[in-house]
């Protein structure tokens, strides 16, 4: 299970059983996540959690950095048996945005913020299980 954590929102992906391909899953206001996870846990077995880590040049920490460590170690209290792994999500915004104008999805679509952190945690997921 993947996460592109944000203050307002978070993108939300998974794997199928096999762990072949990342697929959307919802997105999720940021306060109503937690609550989301443990229903989602309720339904499906997560092996890992893998969060996305925004990196700029230098690889320095970017200003949402604090509230994403605070989520994973959120994650990690709450779910001490599900690792947690962090994935580099540079230019996850920008592919997620070009994988809908070439997948024909409309302008209007493409304006909605909450499809590009669906889409951008798809493409954390994918990323981190080819990296494997």
């Amino acid at each position: 299970m993947a996460f592109d954590y944000g203050q307002k929102r978070v993108g939300v992906a998974a794997t199928d059983p096999l762990q072949i391909i990342a697929n959307a899953v919802d997105t999720i206001e940021t306060k109503l996540i937690f609550d989301f996870i443990k229903n989602y846990l309720a339904k499906e077995q997560v092996e890992t959690f893998v969060v996305g880590f925004p990196y700029n040049d230098g690889f320095k920490d970017n200003a949402v950095v604090p509230y994403i460590n605070k989520f994973i170690a959120r994650l990690q209290q709450a779910y001490p048996h599900i690792p947690v792994v962090k994935a580099d999500e540079s230019f996850t915004s920008r592919m997620a945005m070009e994988t809908m104008i070439l997948s024909g999805v409309n302008k209007k679509e493409r304006r909605k913020k909450e499809n590009l952190d669906k889409i951008s945690a798809t493409i954390i997921l994918q990323s981190y299980m080819e990296g494997r």
